[in-house]
């Protein structure tokens, strides 16, 4: 199968849930198919990053585009110039020529047996004309990403901004995803929130899954402690939201019945929001070369998430370290995870906390999550995603076949 894939951004280092999901998938799609994935990204022109993802993901074609506006006033005003503009500056800002031209050539010459738009943020790169069969993939679902954020934010001009962003989203989301002739989502969650903007027909849902060649539970080893651990890319709004939510809200609850409770915040460039919160019994870590030792120590893993879409990647490590997870429902959303089976699934703050503070003083309890959570993880290989995520594309490949094969009948008949 010859497979285009069109992503924005760098795809390394690997240090959000999108570009591990993404990477992943492409590294077996390259085993096995003739892959061109176009790697496009702003900022400045990086010729390492361009080697290494080469090496690491063969079939890449890395398109340098343009230098992004940096620092606060910077993008402030690049946001402001994008107001008058119809998409949403969470998409318009990936918007490239030189991609657009690229692409404008390969899918209608059809040199790809099928396309793949990774993000909605990529879409504005691809011709209103699709004549190469070509599939929109869905990380999240924006539009339910961005009304949480408009909810949450505590700033006034970010939630004036997620409110416009919001705004747009609702009616730029669904267009495109009417446009493509197929979406993957990434949970059942998401696909019944898209099938409001689309035949249901048109989604399938291939789920998020884990590296368990690197991920590896030993039912042998202990934990570090009564230690807390939270991983995630700490400039990312949810993650910055999550975090103060649990250290204000949650942690001095566990803290008064466990006072020797220690939590550490695991993930790259932590906003100063997050450094904030470090004190005697709260850690930030910053960046980290792996977080597999931190989720080694970890006695329990918390995702106190009240904003976000898509599916998180890091229980699905963490339960296949075999650790015992508490989360919020959003948190946990689209994931093939059961309240009281393998993980503990809270939204009140006294909850959040009495569930955790159960895990940390009762081992045999915490043991039975660890052992059920190794093996709900165990099902969900990166090997065993693709194979799905491959079946998808054949179907949506013949479909595309038996429809242009119908039409060239039915022309002929005409004449």
């Amino acid at each position: 199968m010859k497979i285009l894939w069109v992503k924005p951004g760098r795809l390394l280092p690997l240090d959000t849930g999108g570009k591990l999901r993404t990477y992943n998938i492409l590294r077996h799609l390259a085993a096995t198919h003739e892959l061109t994935y176009l790697s496009y990204y702003g900022g400045e022109r990086d010729e390492a990053y361009e080697r290494e993802v080469l090496a690491q993901v063969p079939g890449t074609v890395s398109v340098h585009t343009s230098n992004q506006p940096s620092g606060a006033i910077e993008r402030s005003l690049d946001y402001l110039r994008s107001l008058p503009l119809r998409a949403p500056y969470a998409v318009s800002q990936f918007a490239a020529p030189q991609v657009q031209k690229l692409l404008r050539g390969w899918i209608p010459q059809c040199r790809f047996d099928v396309a793949v738009c990774d993000f909605l943020s990529s879409t504005l790169n691809f011709p209103d004309r699709l004549a190469t069969p070509t599939v929109l993939f869905q990380h999240n679902v924006e539009s339910v990403l961005w009304q949480r954020r408009a909810e949450f934010e505590e700033k006034w001009f970010d939630r004036v901004v997620a409110k416009i962003e919001y705004a747009k989203m609702r009616r730029f989301e669904p267009e495109q995803v009417r446009r493509f002739h197929h979406v993957i989502a990434v949970s059942d969650t998401d696909r019944r929130a898209m099938s409001a903007m689309v035949d249901p027909s048109r989604i399938s849902v291939v789920p998020t899954g884990v590296d368990l060649s690197k991920y590896q539970y030993d039912p042998n080893a202990r934990p570090c402690a009564a230690l807390v651990v939270f991983t995630g890319s700490m400039d990312w709004r949810p993650n910055i939201d999550g975090v103060e939510f649990f250290c204000n809200e949650i942690w001095p609850l566990v803290l008064a019945q466990v006072p020797a409770a220690r939590f550490r915040i695991v993930g790259r460039d932590p906003n100063p929001r997050v450094k904030k919160l470090a004190s005697a019994s709260v850690e930030v870590t910053g960046t980290v070369p792996s977080i597999v030792e931190h989720l080694r120590e970890a006695a329990v893993v918390v995702v106190p998430l009240r904003i976000g879409g898509g599916t998180r990647i890091k229980i699905y490590e963490g339960m296949a370290m075999g650790k015992a997870t508490v989360s919020t429902t959003v948190g946990a959303e689209g994931l093939d995870v059961q309240h009281g089976r393998d993980i503990l699934l809270e939204d009140k703050p006294a909850a959040f906390a009495a569930a955790m503070v159960q895990l940390l003083q009762d081992g045999q309890v915490r043991r039975r999550y660890e052992t059920a959570a190794a093996a709900t993880a165990r099902k969900y290989d990166w090997s065993v995603i693709t194979e799905q995520f491959l079946e998808v594309l054949q179907r949506v490949i013949e479909l595309r076949s038996n429809r242009a094969s119908g039409d060239r009948a039915l022309m002929t008949v005409k004449r």
